[in-house]
């Protein structure tokens, strides 16, 4: 979710699901030690609880990244061994580290002695010519002997050689299954699926068989989708009942943000697909694509944008 999920995704994302786990992009351990913490690992106090997700493998450098973590107020630091771009295999991080389950496990422990806070690994069921039921049990082993509080598997492997990072996320098929045995062999540890999960209703199928579910791309892309999650995943009442409503609780700090040198379209572009199958919903999206981008946008055209959309607009599609 490198681009996607920053600070202003999590505060929209949050007024839709009040028990949902936010997860930051992925920042290298390098990012946070040395470059503008500030900026990089700055949160609004609505996005609780909200996870920071690495990407590393020194063990050292780990740790000092998870305790800076930990000082910004994180409720979780998460390694990722998962991602398949070109930065992360030239950097010694992400997926390729799937190769070296003992060099994971190292950094995991290293974190755990350095922070009070849960510590868990974001993972695939393996990377090229490695054989998925041989590759994740010595990983998710490792890195549980070492400590670690949660896996989160992407169900399906990274082919680092002869695929890009987009067709990475879709052409290797999906193996649920596996992450289901995954489960069954370490009924004492959290794991958590994550891959090709495209709504409420898929989710709710994979809590029959593990413990959590991580949605990304239909997150990001139709947040809609999150308007149930309260409802139907923990029988609660969700924050607002409407896209409408979420859109007048974010305007406050929309505001905020705009007073504080923030341009509208660094906020605004995470809003693409909050309108489904919504009269205006074209309308809403084009008005933002040729207002929200001009030098010194502000909030009206984001109102002018949402009294585009039918008033009728139902609370939630079913997701």
């Amino acid at each position: 979710m490198m681009d996607w999920t920053d600070k202003h995704c999590r505060v929209f994302h949050r007024l839709m699901s009040r028990r949902a786990r936010l997860y930051t992009e992925m920042l290298t351990t390098g990012a946070v030690i040395h470059g503008d913490r500030a900026r990089l690992l700055g949160f609004d106090a609505s996005e609780h609880p909200v996870a920071l997700q690495l990407g590393g493998s020194d063990p050292r450098d780990l740790a000092t990244a998870a305790r800076i973590g930990e000082d910004f107020g994180y409720d979780e630091i998460n390694l990722n061994v998962g991602c398949p771009s070109d930065r992360v295999k030239d950097g010694r991080f992400g997926a390729c580290l799937m190769a070296e389950p003992a060099l994971v496990a190292e950094g995991v422990a290293a974190m755990k002695r350095a922070v009070k806070i849960p510590v868990t690994v974001k993972c695939r069921i393996g990377i090229d010519d490695q054989d998925p039921e041989v590759a994740l049990d010595a990983l998710a082993r490792g890195v549980t002997a070492a400590g670690a509080d949660a896996l989160v598997v992407h169900a399906r492997k990274a082919w680092l050689n002869g695929l890009s990072p987009k067709e990475n996320r879709d052409i290797p098929p999906l193996d649920y299954d596996r992450v289901y045995r995954l489960k069954a062999a370490l009924p004492d540890v959290p794991i958590i699926i994550n891959g090709g999960i495209t709504s409420i209703a898929e989710a709710k199928q994979h809590l029959a068989h593990v413990d959590g579910v991580m949605l990304g791309r239909a997150a990001y892309q139709e947040p809609w989708r999150l308007l149930s999650v309260d409802s139907e995943l923990f029988g609660e009442t969700p924050p607002y009942p409407a896209m409408k409503d979420v859109f007048a609780a974010m305007l406050p700090y929309i505001e905020r943000q705009l007073a504080e040198g923030t341009r509208l379209h660094s906020i605004t572009r995470h809003f693409v697909g909050a309108f489904h199958g919504v009269p205006g919903a074209r309308a809403f999206r084009r008005h933002l694509a040729e207002n929200g981008v001009r030098p010194g946008a502000g909030i009206d055209v984001l109102r002018d944008a949402i009294a585009r959309v039918d008033d009728r607009a139902p609370a939630a599609v079913a997701a």
